[in-house]
């Protein structure tokens, strides 16, 4: 199960830097909080790049064969969350992504090396 986590997370990882995602975060939440493995947390300078890698993420997970639990946001693209059960996506415009500061909220997950998840 962990292994299928890690392989979604670097599907959703990859996505986002198709796309070009701006100050990517992925935590680690297990033993932190039981509703995902993981949180992504990925910033974009204007409201159609945060739709362009919300669809990209999506296209891709589905075509990895992933679910996706449910989409939130898509519409006016300030803060779109897409739960995929183990991994959870969060792709906000600059001005959310200060507002909100997930980062700090789960300040005590720890923070992934996404080198490990994706290749230069």
């Amino acid at each position: 199960m962990v292994q299928e986590s890690k392989e979604l997370l670097k599907t959703v990882l990859e996505a986002i830097d198709n796309k070009r995602g701006e100050d990517v975060t992925a935590l680690d939440m297990q033993g932190v909080s039981l509703l995902a493995d993981y949180f992504v947390l990925a910033s974009a300078s204007s409201t159609r790049q945060v739709q362009a890698i919300a669809r990209e993420v999506k296209e891709e997970v589905v075509a990895a064969g992933y679910p996706i639990d449910h989409i939130e946001g898509f519409e006016k693209a300030q803060w779109v969350v897409l739960d995929l059960g183990d991994v959870i996506v969060h792709v906000f415009d600059e001005e959310s992504r200060d507002f909100y500061h997930l980062d700090k909220l789960w300040y005590d997950a720890k923070s992934l090396d996404l080198s490990d998840y994706v290749s230069e």
